[in-house]
């Protein structure tokens, strides 16, 4: 496959985000784990692919997410979000807003049902990335921008409505191959100047936790996120009363780790391409691995919190609504409507993000069920 070139300002960037990853191996004897590199290639100040000035979402950017396939994604969400509010506290906290898309027509959603939070806050590291949302907010809902606030950390203490769309694959994950000799974790070394695989003896909990998928059988490689299973352990001491919804591609464990996925699922974005080269272009591509679903869950019992639901994303917006919604916009004309339904087709469609994409609930004295998980319910298949 043939990628874009890319500018030369680009190339330039990406040129010294390589030479700091190398020099950051050097000074590590030589090997540093994937995990590592993955961090370095998309939050490194100033010349990750996150932390950096490239443009990622949308048409003129890497993929297109759901709440910039159709307003309707934010809409749906609203209603979950409405009953977590009404159970717990009227915040929300958004980690990774990405272009601010959600959170504008989230907001906008919310004030028709009048249900607006008292704030909106967004966990965000990338610069470029808060002032693309601040764009996005203080065009599509301006008067409700004094409600949002950005973070650089978890708060202390957190009651309300917390919203991952598409993080959890981002966060750097660690390589481990099975193979007839033991355990190993894939990193990354220098071979000619160019970056090059290298494979250790596993150790410590990534170790543990290869060790108790007792079903992957060598020769194998795949990914086991860490850095997410703490992520959620964090949020089991911050958050006192709500519910997280995690939204994102993959799958329960044992189809995540099956047979024919053995050479894992990590996959690099760059404008529309996928590919599966992560030392290509260092910093200009997105890198990203499907979510073990089950493993979240179970970081989130370890926590603390109650595992509240987990369906596809086409049932859970279904179940939130969705049908009713494109209904409702019939009478705003046949060509926005035909644009919305496409849209929702996208959503839903088992072929496009319906399936392949899942949602998790994760809370803490929640006391009913909630509604996005009211209809087919995959827990039992965690």
């Amino acid at each position: 496959m043939t990628l874009p070139v890319p500018d030369a300002d680009a190339a330039a960037s990406s040129a010294r985000l390589a030479a700091h990853i190398a020099d950051e191996i050097a000074g590590a004897g030589g090997w540093i784990p994937f995990s590592r590199y993955m961090e370095l290639a998309l939050y490194a100040p100033g010349l990750g692919y996150y932390s950096g000035g490239a443009r990622k979402f949308g048409g003129a950017g890497d993929f297109v997410t759901a709440p910039e396939l159709s307003p309707l994604f934010a809409q749906a969400l609203a209603a979950q979000v409405t009953q977590v509010m009404a159970a717990s506290a009227p915040r929300i906290l958004e980690a990774g807003a990405g272009s601010g898309a959600l959170a504008a027509e989230l907001l906008l959603e919310l004030e028709r049902r009048g249900a607006l939070p008292e704030r909106y806050d967004i966990l965000e590291l990338s610069g470029e990335l808060r002032a693309r949302q601040q764009d996005s907010i203080a065009k599509g809902a301006p008067h409700l921008a004094e409600r949002v606030g950005w973070l650089d950390t978890l708060p202390e203490t957190f009651s309300g409505a917390v919203i991952a769309n598409e993080l959890l694959d981002a966060l750097p994950v660690n390589l481990v191959a099975w193979r007839e000799d033991g355990l190993f974790e894939r990193g990354v070394g220098l071979q000619n100047d160019t970056f090059a695989w290298r494979e250790r003896p596993a150790a410590g909990t990534l170790l543990a936790v290869s060790q108790g998928l007792t079903f992957v059988q060598p020769p194998y490689v795949s990914e086991i996120n860490l850095a997410a299973r703490a992520w959620i352990a964090e949020w089991g001491r911050t958050l006192q009363r709500g519910a997280l919804l995690l939204i994102d591609y993959g799958f329960p464990q044992r189809e995540y780790y099956h047979p024919q996925r053995a050479e894992g699922t990590l996959m690099c974005h760059y404008r529309h391409h996928a590919h599966g080269d992560p030392f290509w272009l260092p910093g200009l591509n997105d890198i990203t691995a499907h979510v073990d679903f089950t493993a979240m869950a179970e970081a989130g019992h370890e926590a603390g919190l109650d595992v509240l639901g987990y369906t596809s994303q086409a049932q859970f917006l279904l179940n939130c609504g969705l049908a009713q919604l494109l209904e409702q916009r019939q009478a705003d004309g046949a060509v926005v409507y035909a644009t919305l339904a496409s849209g929702a087709q996208k959503l839903i469609s088992p072929a496009e993000m319906g399936e392949l994409f899942k949602v998790l609930a994760l809370g803490r004295e929640i006391g009913g069920p909630l509604l996005g998980f009211a209809l087919g319910d995959r827990v039992a298949m965690l």
